[in-house]
């Protein structure tokens, strides 16, 4: 309605004038027009306040407020306002065109028609409406756009099997493509699904700066009334043949609360792992834990698959694919301790039959005298620990049990914070009376890479430190994989219950930030297990003497 009426009195809609730009267009100057104002402001004025008679002077002031209007608008009109409005030169301009390439755009949920129909009907040949109607005003060029972006010199070619949508990084590349041409807008055909995240706006934003419009044209529904979508998988990269993998699937729905689904994992179409859950209420995001082995060696596509539902609308974002590289290699250990105890026993056990896991034992017997197993070779650790970083940074993994830092010159204990800050290695500190802060590693590089805080150690009046504790999982530590020892997260929580207390001899209370707990004393706040990553590796701390 006021659109109506605006338009009947300013002849145009209040969309042109927004697009549009004001000026005037008489033959006088702008100076002079308002010199004549301003004469004929006055002369209107004291005609009418400085005459004489029997009307009061707010009716004066009235009629002259009236004339002075009139005169405005007189002004007006005799400056010849237009509207500029700007104008495309046909052929002159550019327009980016920017087509979602993913796999969702196969999915049919409009009347049995796929997403990508549109595509193919108005934009894959020249003939197509949408096409044509552009080519007329001008130049175009196409992007494909999934996982990556690029340049598509035909439209037909699309495979429409792209895992993800990058939207952000599309922009960004199809603006800085057409930056050196005058580029009219951006259009993008795309369903938004399988968005690969990132900050959107960072990428808008130099196409803000430029002037340059972004149109887009939405395909498929927004949402479905009965739907089952896996999100997001977390795996490593690289794994050994044979690790046992614990990962974590992130689930929503609409429609089937409460339902019970089971969500299966499978290598090269092998079921190797299977979860049941239970679905919670409508948009809730869930987070599904699946357990498996991978047992073949080389590049393997993992397919995290959830069978699809009755009533289910799409079935296409019920499967999502993750690619491990399974090496087939031995990852090198080194367990240095610095005296005779049964984790050497144990942990040789443990590992004696792990193709893919050699640990290096170098056991200290007395001065300068040491006991080797599991070496390469007879000159391997023959002369005690690693004296350069060529040396040490063969292993992977480094174990340090009753080991004093004493023991250690200054540039081994830098040389084992390089270790791990630069090689990318991992630590373990095992608990003892020769480690942490009763080893005297407070204040050394050492100590920095730890998850906990090393202390100065006790004094020489006060007794030395000695508890039994049990242990208990933290909420961290339940679902973690190095804690579970068990099939499932409850029967895992159940069996750290009967398991019998543990002997520390390191009152290890404080993390630091950004340090995990996984492990503590029951009934205490003494700390049994914890990690954190440190430059390109990580480190743990177990301070356990009995482990």
């Amino acid at each position: 309605m006021l659109d109506a009426l605006f338009e009947f009195f300013f002849k145009y809609r209040p969309l042109i004038f927004e697009q549009g730009d004001f000026a005037f267009r008489a033959p006088w100057t702008g100076g002079l027009a308002v010199a004549l104002a301003v004469v004929a402001g006055v002369v209107t004025w004291r005609s009418y306040t400085q005459v004489r008679g029997s009307s009061r002077p707010a009716d004066r002031v009235v009629l002259a407020v009236v004339r002075l209007a009139a005169f405005a608008v007189l002004a007006f009109c005799l400056m010849r306002p237009v509207l500029v409005l700007s104008s495309i030169v046909p052929q002159q301009n550019f327009l980016g065109v920017l087509i979602d390439d993913s796999r969702s755009m196969r999915i049919a949920d409009r009347d049995e028609t796929p997403r990508l129909q549109f595509v193919e009907d108005q934009l894959a040949t020249p003939e197509g409406d949408l096409r044509a109607a552009l080519n007329e005003r001008f130049a175009l060029r196409f992007f494909g756009f999934s996982s990556e972006t690029d340049r598509l010199d035909v439209v037909d070619g699309l495979e429409f099997d792209g895992t993800r949508t990058h939207l952000g990084q599309a922009l960004a590349r199809a603006h800085d493509e057409l930056s050196d041409v005058p580029l009219s807008g951006l259009v993008v055909v795309t369903d938004g699904a399988d968005n690969a995240g990132g900050e959107l706006e960072e990428s808008l934003l130099p196409i803000q700066a430029a002037g340059v419009p972004v149109f887009t044209v939405g395909l498929g529904r927004e949402s479905y009334e009965r739907d089952i979508e896996l999100g997001r998988v977390e795996t490593p990269r690289r794994v050994l043949r044979g690790t046992s993998l614990v990962t974590d699937v992130v689930v929503t729905h609409r429609g089937y609360a409460g339902r019970p689904v089971t969500i299966q994992v499978e290598d090269e179409g092998r079921i190797v792992g299977s979860e049941n859950v239970t679905l919670l209420r409508d948009g809730e995001l869930q987070t599904v834990r699946l357990r498996f082995t991978a047992g073949e060696a080389g590049p393997r596509l993992f397919t995290f698959r959830v069978s699809p539902q009755q009533g289910e609308m799409v079935t296409q974002n019920n499967v999502r694919e993750s690619l491990i590289a399974v090496d087939d290699r031995r990852d090198k250990v080194l367990y240095f301790e610095g005296e005779p105890r049964f984790e050497v026993k144990f942990l040789r056990r443990a590992v004696e039959d792990d193709e893919n896991l050699q640990v290096a034992i170098l056991q200290r017997t007395a001065e300068n005298k040491f006991m080797r197993f599991n070496v390469d070779g007879p000159d391997d650790l023959a002369g005690g620990f690693p004296r350069t970083r060529a040396e040490l940074f063969q292993y992977r993994g480094l174990i340090l049990g009753s080991i004093e830092a004493n023991y250690f010159t200054p540039d081994q204990l830098r040389m084992i914070s390089d270790f791990v800050n630069h090689r990318g290695g991992g630590l373990l500190m095992l608990g003892s009376r020769r480690s942490f802060a009763e080893g005297g590693y407070a204040g050394t590089p050492v100590a920095d890479v730890l998850p906990v805080v090393v202390g100065e150690p006790r004094g020489d009046g006060q007794d030395s430190f000695f508890v039994e504790v049990a242990v208990e999982p933290t909420r961290a530590g339940a679902t973690h994989a190095s804690t579970q020892i068990a099939d499932t997260e409850e029967l895992s929580a159940a069996r750290w219950r009967e398991l019998p207390p543990i002997t520390i001899v390191n009152p290890v209370t404080e993390v630091k930030p950004g340090a995990t707990t996984l492990l503590t004393g029951a009934d205490s706040d003494l700390v049994v297990l914890a990690f954190q990553r440190y430059g390109a590796g990580k480190s743990m701390a177990f301070p356990v003497q009995d482990s």
